[in-house]
């Protein structure tokens, strides 16, 4: 008998460049232990979901700021997860901050991407071109990419996989940022996601 695939929610914020990695990763088959079966974006008109929608995946927009406060909308994000009845949560380019008491839920069952090598430039306030602006100011020769599972700590979580890239002369953040999500970002999370939804179909 088959083995059932994990079910994956991907937590989007923008363009959905990660998403739509882990879709041709699943196109392709290097993401066979799992399947993306929701994609939720807190932020309003997310390109992301328009990614997910064409992909034939649910997409659902849970704006944080209509909620009200962090409470009310990790009670909304959680009741959409146990609906769609996920495996796995990736966070993908997602910029809300989640409490100790919602990542508490889920123990390794949260896996995020960051665009540095961790432990540079990693924690609250380092973000999207944050990030390279940052690695470029400090002149350093190498940075890359970060897949960790998602504790109470940001950017805190156990490492899975991390990828190098080299910084080159004139480089500008934009295209930092650029590198840093085809050489490293687009080719360790589905890997990385793979791994963990195989971990996950052993232990069921």
């Amino acid at each position: 008998m088959e083995k059932r695939k994990a079910r994956i929610a991907v937590l989007v914020s923008g363009g959905g460049t990660n998403l739509q990695a882990l879709l041709d990763a699943q196109a392709s088959g290097v993401l066979s232990s799992g399947e993306v079966t929701l994609a939720v974006s807190d932020r309003p008109g997310a390109y992301a979901l328009s990614r997910a929608e064409r992909a034939g995946v649910p997409a659902l927009e849970i704006a944080r700021k209509a909620c009200g406060s962090r409470p009310a909308f990790e009670a909304r994000l959680a009741a959409a997860l146990a609906e769609n009845r996920t495996d796995l949560i990736v966070l993908a380019g997602f910029l809300s901050i989640l409490s100790a008491d919602f990542t508490a839920r889920y123990p390794r069952r949260i896996v995020n991407v960051h665009p540095s090598l961790i432990p540079s430039f990693c924690g609250a306030g380092f973000y999207g071109l944050k990030v390279h602006e940052a690695a470029l100011s400090r002149g350093v020769k190498v940075t890359g990419a970060t897949v960790h599972f998602v504790n109470e700590v940001p950017d805190g979580g156990e490492i899975i996989a991390q990828r190098a890239v080299e910084v080159l002369p004139g480089d500008t953040p934009e295209l930092l940022q650029r590198r840093v999500m085809e050489q490293a970002e687009w080719v360790i999370l589905p890997r990385s996601v793979e791994a963990v939804c195989a971990e996950l179909a052993e232990g069921r």
